[in-house]
């Protein structure tokens, strides 16, 4: 992958230049940032670029040898970390590398969801387990195939268990002979605070409505301007977030739905004591507590509920500039955002939270989701 294989980030990527132009080059860097603005492919870029002997002023060459085993991503000198579920395939990622490398190279742009997706393990977390941190170690102890940089990429490390993290903090501390490792966070506050210490944050920012817009065109060049414009500003600086509305995705809109049915019903109870609404709110909180659903959908739809509740409070304002959502979304906002106001948003926005950190933290999820709805009887008025 090269620089200019990604989409805006110049400034960033301007950087990376400069210190390897300049020999400062440091031993471990965090691609930190927003969901979608093209952290991995950045990172893979750098590394790309590192490795090229051809490399030109501001990018790698892109048809060496060096170059096209790195854009398979198959090069000898560069390894991968990321999320698994232990199967019968095994409990390290070399078990998974084709189908991550498939996924890596097929689509620049993704999310853990469509990772598990990918490995057929959507109903169950991943973790990075603590063997991986032997893994590291041996495939970091070999000498390097070029004899340049040996370079190791974690996608997720907030995923690493606490015992794998340690691991790998004694391997920041003292790392072997020209590694370098590059660690890809999308919550970087998850890490170990010396973990953070050790490294170089390198942060990406939210790509500008015009660079989504012109990326779109390239990529689907009968999608004409303004509708282009009007996807790129739904998609609030994430280019994933702007693909997902192009192929209309089937788990946002179920998220819509499931969203809609909370908020009314949770009103029906409350304002109008319609109590078989409440019968409703049940069966609504053990579906989407069953364990078919899986955590990460289940903090997913709460990710997207608070961003529905942040949309519906700002639509009363009628300021169509600051509104991201589908047709469909301000359809319901119409009649919705009245009962999000000062009184009751933050309140709202702090139980969505609490139920994801509860999620997250392997809660039990039918307690959870049910005592949300009877929060949200109480606040939406």
């Amino acid at each position: 992958m090269r620089f200019s294989d990604i989409i805006g980030q110049e400034q960033v990527k301007h950087l990376l230049v400069q210190a390897v132009r300049d020999g400062r080059v440091p031993h471990a860097q965090l691609f930190s940032g927003p969901t979608g603005v093209g952290k991995l492919s950045l990172a893979l870029a750098y590394a790309q670029y590192l490795a090229c002997p051809n490399k030109t002023g501001e990018d790698s060459c892109g048809v060496c040898p060096t170059c096209l085993q790195y854009q398979k991503l198959q090069h000898p000198d560069l390894h991968f970390v990321f999320p698994i579920v232990k199967s019968d395939a095994g409990d390290v990622c070399d078990a998974y590398i084709e189908k991550w490398r498939g996924l890596v190279t097929e689509h620049r742009y993704f999310d853990l969801e469509d990772w598990y997706r990918v490995m057929g393990v959507e109903t169950k977390q991943g973790v990075i387990y603590e063997k991986e941190s032997s893994e590291i170690l041996r495939k970091l102890s070999l000498k390097s195939f070029s004899g340049g940089y040996k370079i190791m990429v974690i996608w997720q490390p907030e995923k690493m268990n606490g015992a794998c993290a340690n691991k790998l903090l004694k391997l920041l501390e003292e790392p072997p002979e020209k590694t370098l490792f590059l660690l890809v966070s999308e919550h970087k506050e998850m890490l170990l605070s010396t973990i953070l210490s050790r490294v170089q944050e390198v942060r990406l920012s939210r790509l500008s409505e015009g660079e989504i817009a012109d990326a779109l065109q390239n990529q689907y060049p009968w999608l004409e301007s303004q509708a282009a414009a009007n996807v790129a500003h739904m998609a609030n600086g994430s280019y994933l977030a702007a693909l997902r509305v192009m192929n209309n995705s089937e788990e946002d809109q179920g998220y819509f739905d499931d969203f809609v049915a909370l908020m009314r019903n949770a009103w029906l109870v409350g304002q109008k004591k319609d109590y078989s609404a409440l019968l409703k709110l049940r069966q609504w909180s053990n579906d989407i507590a069953d364990s078919k659903v899986g955590r990460e959908k289940q903090k997913a739809f709460l990710q997207y509920a608070q961003r529905q509740v942040r949309e519906n409070y700002v639509y009363n304002f009628g300021c169509a500039e600051m509104n991201y959502q589908t047709d469909k979304e301000q359809g319901f906002s119409t009649k919705f955002s009245p009962f999000i106001h000062d009184g009751n948003v933050e309140k709202m926005m702090n139980e969505l939270s609490k139920a994801e950190q509860q999620i997250a933290q392997n809660g039990n999820a039918k307690i959870i989701f049910f005592d949300l709805c009877l929060q949200m009887i109480v606040l939406v008025k």
